[in-house]
């Protein structure tokens, strides 16, 4: 259904992410994934969405001047927010046993923006779920650290790994924007960009 829609476009995936990449395959459309390094620095005012919206606008005006007229280029920033603070992807295994202390018996959000743009329109959207943690011991943490070495990941978790089904008790929202993409919001907003 996608597909048709978007023949005669050019769909890019700028984002390195395994399961943002999985999830495109899952819409079952062809894109291409093209990177650019970006320095993912925001102003310290910026709160929650405001965050990961502006990333994600960064993203794609790092690619801008490669785009065709064809060109739909696809970019995504995800943050948990816990506490009134960003928890980016964590610098190292110390950094990651901080991140996942925190969240151990709290609630916390995660933040997925997506933007959309092409040559001549542009659209940026955010999905935010509620997820609740069970209390994990210093134990536990270590070794999912020691197992999943979750360190490309936001919050140093994967809600699709071990520690999602021992630690997560209960989420309020879209499960596949925990993941990494807000894939539903995604396609909405494909199948309207090109009208």
């Amino acid at each position: 259904m996608l597909k048709e829609k978007l023949k005669g476009y050019n769909v890019i995936l700028a984002s390195g992410s395994p399961r943002r990449q999985k999830f495109m395959k899952e819409l079952d459309i062809d894109f291409e994934i093209r990177l650019k390094d970006v320095e993912e620095v925001y102003p310290e005012n910026l709160q929650g969405a405001e965050i990961t919206d502006y990333l994600a606008e960064l993203k794609a005006a790092a690619l801008l001047d490669t785009l065709s007229d064809n060109d739909i280029l696809i970019t995504s920033d995800t943050i948990v927010w816990h506490n009134n603070k960003a928890l980016g992807k964590p610098t190292d295994k110390d950094d990651a046993f901080t991140m996942l202390k925190a969240l151990s018996g709290n609630v916390h959000e995660v933040i997925t923006s997506v933007c959309i743009k092409s040559n001549s329109k542009s659209v940026i959207f955010n999905e935010t779920t509620r997820v609740s943690f069970n209390t994990l011991s210093d134990d536990e943490i270590n070794y999912y650290l020691d197992n999943y070495r979750p360190y490309d990941k936001a919050g140093a978790y994967g809600i699709q790994e071990w520690i999602g089904l021992v630690a997560i008790a209960k989420i309020e929202g879209s499960y596949v924007n925990v993941v990494g993409m807000p894939v539903d919001k995604v396609y909405q907003h494909l199948i309207t960009f090109t009208k």
